[in-house]
């Protein structure tokens, strides 16, 4: 199959992308599909060839991209466009993917997981991997998704959502808390606050990346996540943090925390956690692949969010999680697409 990799875009998290981009672009072509890596951002001048069917063609191992630490700022990536144009597509993106049976979406952040691109694709007939426009924006929006997840009896932590402008509020639950933008991932703008001056000092930081912020009641617990593949729940992976928090840098650099899959908890809470993985992928209408993360407790377990393009990373779960599953990174890469397909088929 002719297949587009669409990584990078205009995103904080625009690094993490290009390296789960590279990652997948090289998997597809071990499992002989010709798949090109395209940057949302960037485009491609298409210089070297002179149909852009000819992109297919390329034959070259893509460079595994380094995750710096660096939380990218949109000054910084705007600079990196130099012909001039403007808008999320960059030139000649439409009309690559277009060409190709399927794009894997391999986009991380804001522009890449809220529905956006999802519908352009939508309009121009582009088929692609993941969940739709709909779903994604609202998995996206932390504070639409978690009155969903209240709605449907879904034990989630409490929150308050403050807008940019408003005064800081005093939670009812309590401290600590949790900080964070409404719209964000990869753990960019959030912080734990202590007392009310902690929090306050937290939320310039977070309006740095949205214009709202929830305010999480702290669940302590252990930290597992989950992902979903067509239906089928993957062994759960604990996530145990060496020092600090997970955030952005314990994500995505080495040695900063041990994982463990599949997790040491007992079957019946397995069980539980696969059920409630799978009932938060339709809450949220959530298809193809996803991941659900999790605190467990003597409480219970909670849902902390639904991912809508998990990371692909060297370092992230869902691989992590389908190798424990017996599925190799090449053979998840191919599940994914031909699962998507097998949706197209069905409509």
């Amino acid at each position: 199959m002719k297949i587009v990799i669409l990584a990078g875009g205009r995103s904080p998290e625009r690094n993490v992308s290009l390296s789960s981009g590279a990652k997948i672009t090289n998997a597809l072509r071990e499992k002989g599909h010709a798949a090109v890596l395209i940057d949302l951002f960037l485009g491609d001048k298409l210089s070297d060839v002179k149909t852009v069917d000819e992109v297919f063609q390329r034959d070259a191992t893509t460079t595994n991209y380094a995750i710096s630490d660096e939380i990218l700022t949109n000054e910084a990536i705007d600079a990196l466009r130099t012909d001039g144009t403007k808008g999320l597509f960059g030139q000649n993106v439409l009309e690559i993917c277009a060409a190709a049976d399927i794009v894997f979406l391999g986009l991380h952040g804001e522009d890449g997981e809220n529905g956006k691109v999802q519908a352009a694709f939508d309009l121009f007939g582009i088929r692609y991997t993941g969940s739709g426009s709909l779903a994604s924006g609202v998995t996206m929006d932390k504070k639409i998704s978690k009155e969903l997840l209240l709605h449907n009896r879904i034990k989630t932590a409490g929150y308050i959502a403050v807008k940019k402008g408003q005064a800081a509020p005093h939670p009812t639950f309590g401290f600590p808390v949790v900080v964070k933008p409404s719209n964000g991932g990869s753990s960019i703008g959030m912080q734990i606050a202590n007392d009310q001056a902690e929090l306050e000092a937290a939320l310039p930081d977070a309006f740095q990346f949205d214009d709202e912020v929830v305010i999480e009641e702290y669940i302590n617990g252990r930290e597992f996540s989950m992902g979903v593949v067509n239906g089928v729940a993957m062994p759960a992976i604990e996530i145990i943090v060496n020092d600090g928090w997970y955030d952005f840098e314990h994500k995505f650099q080495e040695n900063q925390t041990t994982f463990k899959t599949p997790a040491a908890i007992p079957d019946d809470v397995h069980a539980e956690m696969k059920t409630i993985a799978i009932q938060t992928m339709d809450v949220l209408g959530l298809t193809n692949y996803g991941r659900i993360d999790f605190f467990w407790n003597d409480d219970g377990i909670y849902v902390i969010e639904g991912n809508s393009l998990p990371g692909m990373t060297p370092l992230s779960l869902l691989p992590q999680e389908a190798t424990a599953a017996g599925i190799s990174y090449p053979d998840l890469c191919e599940q994914i697409v031909e699962g998507k397909l097998a949706l197209y088929a069905a409509e």
